[in-house]
């Protein structure tokens, strides 16, 4: 295991949600849990409700879980540097490095320790581990706890879940199905419990850089947003459109069609997003991982993996969207190159992000060698 190198720094601040206003108003989370140990097949999403409830992205299971996970006291990170996580945090398993792959990363806002959903190679099977402001790991062990299982409908022929978001009243979940219109999107109201609803909506959307209308890119990462009182769920896809559903359109069965505000240039995959506020504005923060022709012919930077900022007020646009949305890099013929949307430099080869506290992102970056590293960056 290498070295871990510690740097001094005390973080301190709270956690915004993600989402905006929508997310602000807090319902209680869950209702009636049971006292036990969910039975989870796959962990492709997690992220966190109100009061460190974890939520469970289960494809395989065709289910979101959630938990209680009792983690409500704050450590502020006392260090800005991890080296190695991978090793890191296979080691608190008896592994090394190239037994694991790391899923999905999650901060948890009321006590701001990280979350890894990590798979375990050879066992095939998903788990959550932990790391908190004082660099202790541990597992999240799924026994015993109480939780809520929420199915997904049978007939949304789900075979991944790509999204899971707290949004004030609602979990708001992305997913890949076996259907013409494949993308799919649910709506499972709060407070979660096994007599809840779970509206289901498909989407098509304007992929700009395709230049055409789609039913079957899953969306890759999400996050919920209001506008004059107005609730969206925002999406992005690969290549890399930024798009808005209504969700007051939201009808059992419902096709929506989106809005797409922007383009952030074709031979991108999104992996991460959430919004922040910086000296009065807000922004959209945003990791692509470029694709290997493209990084090869047309790099955006040194790395694959890069990380764009956008100006909020986009997802206002109502002009120049869809067959005219603006774009980031000079697109085809009739489209608007804009400077909203700018890349960060001090975010090149970051995989994995969440918001940290108000001022900061706790990030893995690949370095030059293939390492990943955990670190605490200042939002740009």
């Amino acid at each position: 295991m290498r070295q871990r190198q510690w740097l001094s720094a005390v973080l301190g601040v709270s956690v915004a949600l993600l989402g905006g206003s929508a997310a602000q108003a807090q319902t209680n989370p869950l209702k009636n849990p049971e006292q036990g140990t969910p039975t989870v097949q796959s962990i492709e999403a997690i992220s966190f409700a109100p009061d460190g409830v974890l939520l469970i992205g289960d494809g395989k299971g065709k289910q979101v879980i959630a938990v209680e996970t009792g983690d409500t006291t704050k450590i502020a990170w006392s260090k800005t540097e991890v080296a190695d996580i991978t090793s890191v945090l296979a080691g608190r398993l008896g592994a090394t490095a190239k037994d694991i792959e790391i899923l999905k990363v999650a901060v948890n806002p009321k006590s701001q320790t990280a979350y890894f959903a990590v798979r375990m190679l050879a066992l095939k099977k998903d788990i959550v581990l932990t790391l908190d402001g004082n660099g202790k790991v541990k597992e999240l062990a799924l026994e015993n706890v109480r939780f809520v299982s929420v199915p997904l409908p049978a007939d949304a022929n789900v075979t991944k879940v790509t999204g899971v978001s707290w949004a004030g009243d609602r979990v708001l979940v992305t997913a890949l199905a076996k259907d013409n219109f494949a993308n799919k999107c649910f709506s499972i109201m709060a407070p979660l419990g096994k007599d809840g609803s779970c509206g289901t909506f498909s989407t098509e959307t304007y992929h700009v850089a395709h230049g055409k209308w789609e039913t079957a890119a899953p969306i890759r990462t999400m996050m919920p947003y209001e506008e004059n009182g107005k609730r969206y769920l925002v999406g992005t896809f690969t290549c890399t459109p930024i798009v808005k559903y209504s969700l007051d359109d939201l009808q059992a069965g419902a096709k929506v069609k989106g809005v797409s505000v922007i383009e952030l240039g074709q031979g991108n995959t999104p992996q991460y997003m959430f919004t922040y506020d910086k000296g009065g504005k807000k922004y959209i923060l945003m990791n692509q991982q470029r694709m290997g022709q493209m990084q090869k012919s047309n790099p955006v930077g040194p790395s694959e993996f890069w990380t764009a900022k956008v100006d909020f007020t986009i997802l206002t646009e109502n002009e120049k969207v869809n067959t005219t949305a603006l774009w980031r890099t000079k697109g085809k013929a009739n489209t608007s190159q804009t400077d909203r949307a700018e890349i960060v430099a001090t975010f090149h080869g970051v995989t994995h992000m969440g918001q940290l506290d108000a001022e900061h992102a706790l990030v893995i970056r690949k370095d030059d060698k293939g390492i990943n590293n955990l670190q605490v960056l200042a939002l740009p």
